[in-house]
C-alpha cells in the first residue's frame, strides 16, 4: 500500500519533522482476509546494537514467530511504541541526535504497512491525547525550554508546537524533568522529576521527599498549576507513566521512591499509590496505599492497567533509578489488595520483561513478555488466580512491546 501525504509544517519549530516519505514495506504475513493482528517488538539476539524487528501474530497464547527472516527492521537501536488511533508509532530514541516517528497500519492480509516516516526531534515523553500524538522534548540541562509538538494521527501531520519553560514548572532552583505525560479530561498532567541538571548530579535532586504534577490545558498546553505531595517522591521513573485514569475518572499514582542526590538513594518515602478524584486537579489526602508494607520490601517500578482497579506491577527489591522488576504482582488500588503473581520465569533468570505491554482491559487479562537465556515468551497473567501461563514463543529475539491492531478501514 502507498499513500501520499500532503504534510504542512509550520513555524521554525516544526521544520525539524521532515516527511521522509512513504514507502509500502510490509511484514510477511499470512494470505487471506484477516481481522486483527497482535504486533511484537523484538530485539534479535545474535548481536549486539541492533535494530528491533515488528512482527505480526495470531495470537498470544500459543504458536511461535522468529525474526530470522520475517518481519520489519526499524531504523535505529532504541524504538518506542505506542498504538492510537488503530495506529502502530514506532519512535526512535536519538540519544541526542534526530529521532523520527514512523506509522504503520494492519492490510486485510495481516501484514502492517508503513504509512509515514518522519525525522523529527528526539524526545522523552509522549502519549494519546484527543487521538493526537503529543510528544515532549525536554533538556536535562542548559535550555530551560521544552518544546512540545502535537501530530494528528489521521492526518499524519504535525500541527501545533510550543514551549514550556521547566525552570518556572519547577520554581525551586532545579528544573522539571517530566516523566511522562497523560490525558485526563481536557487537560494534559505532566508529573516530573525535580532535578538540578548541572553540577555533575544532573538526574540528582535537593528535593528527593515530594511529588509533582503539572497540570496542561489542551489543546493549548498553556499551564494552569502545579500540584505537590510529600507523601511519596515523585511519580513514574525516567520514561515510565506513573499515572493511570481509570474508570469513574479517578487518577491513581504510582512513585517508586527511587530519587538519588549526588548518584545514592536519596527518598526517605516508601514506594506508594497515590489518588486525585474525578475532576480534581489536587491529592486526595485521605488516600495513601504504601506497598512496601505489604510486599516484604520491593516497590513498584512499572504497571500495566487491566481494568477495574486491577494492575499487573513490576517489583524489585533493590531500588534504582533505572532497574525494572522482573517479579511480578498483582494490586487493585480500590481495596488496596495486593498478590504475588505466581508462574512466571525464576526473576534471577529474568533477562528482560517488557513494559509496554497489551492489556485485555478486562479487569483481569494482560499479556508480557520474559526472556530468559532458555528464550522468549510472552506470558498471559490471570489477575483473579494470580497466575502466568506460557503462550507465544518468540524465537531469536528479545520482546520488547506487546500491541494490537484492527485491520485498517
Amino acid at each position: 500500500m502507498r499513500t501520499r501525504l500532503n504534510t504542512w509544517l509550520g513555524a521554525s519549530a516544526l521544520a525539524a519533522f521532515t516527511l521522509m516519505g512513504c514507502t509500502n514495506d510490509e511484514t510477511d504475513g499470512p494470505v487471506g482476509n484477516v481481522s486483527e493482528r497482535f504486533v511484537i517488538a523484538s530485539t534479535p539476539t545474535a548481536s549486539d546494537g541492533v535494530a528491533d524487528y515488528l512482527l505480526t501474530a495470531e495470537s498470544l497464547t500459543s504458536g511461535t514467530i522468529s525474526t530470522v527472516g520475517s518481519g520489519i527492521e526499524q531504523d535505529g537501536t532504541y524504538r518506542y511504541y505506542t498504538t492510537i488511533n488503530n495506529k502502530f508509532f514506532s519512535l526512535l530514541y536519538g540519544q541526542g541526535n534526530p529521532g523520527a516517528v514512523t506509522t504503520y497500519e494492519l492490510n486485510s492480509q495481516g501484514q502492517l504497512t508503513k504509512l509515514s516516516d518522519f525525522q523529527a526531534e528526539t524526545v522523552q515523553a509522549f502519549a494519546e491525547v484527543d487521538d493526537d500524538l503529543l510528544m515532549m522534548k525536554i533538556p536535562r540541562s542548559g535550555a530551560e525550554d521544552a518544546t512540545w509538538y502535537q501530530m494528528d494521527t489521521d492526518l499524519l501531520q504535525i500541527t501545533n508546537d510550543g514551549l514550556t519553560n521547566i525552570v518556572d514548572v519547577a520554581n525551586n532552583g532545579e528544573r522539571a524533568h517530566f516523566t511522562w505525560l497523560t490525558q485526563v479530561g481536557d487537560k494534559v498532567f505532566a508529573p516530573y522529576m525535580s532535578i538540578k541538571g548541572c553540577c555533575d548530579d544532573t538526574f540528582g535532586t535537593n528535593y528527593p521527599d515530594s511529588a509533582w504534577i503539572a497540570v496542561y490545558d489542551y489543546p493549548s498546553m498553556e499551564l494552569e498549576k502545579v500540584i505537590k505531595d510529600d507523601r511519596t517522591s515523585y511519580i513514574g521513573r525516567y520514561f515510565t507513566e506513573g499515572l493511570t485514569v481509570v474508570e469513574n475518572g479517578d487518577i491513581y499514582a504510582f512513585s517508586s521512591g527511587v530519587a538519588t542526590t549526588n548518584g545514592e538513594a536519596a527518598s526517605s518515602l516508601p514506594s506508594a499509590f497515590l489518588r486525585i478524584n474525578a475532576g480534581e486537579t489536587e491529592f486526595d489526602e485521605s488516600y495513601y496505599f504504601n506497598i512496601e508494607a505489604v510486599a516484604d520490601g520491593y516497590h513498584v517500578t512499572d504497571k500495566t492497567y487491566l481494568g477495574n482497579g486491577n494492575f499487573v506491577v513490576n517489583m524489585h527489591n533493590v531500588k534504582g533509578a533505572y532497574t525494572t522488576g522482573s517479579r511480578l504482582a498483582i494490586v487493585n488500588v480500590h481495596d488496596e489488595s495486593f498478590e504475588w503473581v505466581t508462574g512466571t520465569p525464576d526473576p534471577e533468570s529474568v533477562l528482560r520483561v517488557t513494559t509496554n505491554n497489551y492489556s485485555l482491559m478486562d479487569g483481569n487479562t494482560a499479556y508480557i513478555g520474559f526472556t530468559t537465556e532458555e528464550g522468549s515468551w510472552v506470558y498471559e497473567v490471570d489477575a483473579a488466580s494470580a497466575t502466568a501461563s506460557q503462550g507465544l514463543k518468540v524465537e531469536g529475539g528479545t520482546i520488547t512491546a506487546i500491541s494490537k491492531l484492527d485491520v485498517a478501514e
